[in-house]
């Protein structure tokens, strides 16, 4: 799985912490199974990894198939570390439910459903998306301008892939080339270089930027657009000499603003307050 199109969101059943991924290539739930197995056999994280250990190996002999579609993911755990969990879908984790007698099952069942449901509604009413993106952004403490110009950015990425796909970009690797070439015209990094500047090892670049870098983002996807529009290329190399120019032009505005400060407006900062290492031999 592309972890670069995953999401980690912490749900919670009866106060207890289940670790839910979201994964935007596959659209759907991926559910942390040891702490399904922590809320059935009414356990903590430690013990909960050793019964899942005992579970697994039983139903391994069993030859039960839930157990084989595991996959794993590196998760972050109470202790602030990631380790490799096992992660299943929320069908797997019905399947892995019922060969655990407990009577947490049908509650835990229907907070799976409910789980399940939540992506269907967003489909038939993508406003109650756009409603849980806000809150929680207000969880985490963005003030209401941020926000708004959060979800507008948002909203204005999606137009920028609407146009890529009619342009003929239909593959996930071909977008993220073309993201790459905006952020290295404008910025001097790609996406990855730039969150590991920022110091991020999980968390939305764009949700991390200041200010001045989300407008400079903005108008390199912008200016891209507009010029896709206009000239219609077709296919990656086409589309690549498109977003050149639309990251360049960003640069230009970032160096006419930077010779007006008198400093970068990149900067290491991030809303997460993690910092940026640089490991040298």
């Amino acid at each position: 799985m592309n972890s670069n199109r995953m999401y980690l969101i912490e749900k919670l059943f009866n106060n207890k912490r289940i670790r839910t991924v979201w994964n935007d290539e596959e659209e759907k739930y991926y559910i942390s199974v040891v702490d399904v197995v922590g809320v059935l056999t009414e356990s903590e994280y430690q013990q909960a990894r050793n019964n899942w250990k005992v579970i697994k190996f039983r139903l391994k002999k069993e030859g039960n198939q839930s157990v084989t579609k595991c996959n794993q993911l590196k998760l972050k755990s109470s202790d602030g570390k990631y380790y490799m969990t096992d992660v299943v879908d929320i069908e797997g984790m019905f399947r892995i439910i019922e060969s655990i007698p407990s009577k947490k099952a049908e509650p835990i069942k229907q907070w799976l459903a409910h789980v399940g449901s939540e992506r269907i509604e967003e489909i038939f009413r993508p406003s109650i998306a756009a409603e849980r993106a806000i809150e929680l952004y207000r969880a985490k403490g963005y003030d209401e301008k941020w926000i708004s110009e959060r979800i507008q950015g948002i909203q204005d990425r999606r137009g920028l892939t609407e146009i890529w796909k009619y342009c003929g970009i239909t593959e996930n690797e071909e977008f993220a080339i073309l993201t790459n070439i905006l952020y290295k015209n404008w910025s001097g990094m790609t996406a990855k270089e730039y969150k590991e500047y920022k110091g991020l090892k999980n968390g939305d670049l764009r949700d991390n930027m200041s200010r001045l870098e989300s407008i400079l983002t903005d108008l390199s996807e912008e200016t891209t657009k507009e010029l896709a529009k206009e000239h219609k290329p077709y296919g990656l190399a086409q589309n690549e000499l498109i977003a050149e120019l639309g990251g360049s032009t960003a640069r230009v505005a970032r160096e006419d603003i930077e010779r007006k400060l008198g400093k970068s407006v990149i900067t290491s900062d991030n809303n997460l307050n993690t910092k940026h290492i640089e490991y040298k031999n």
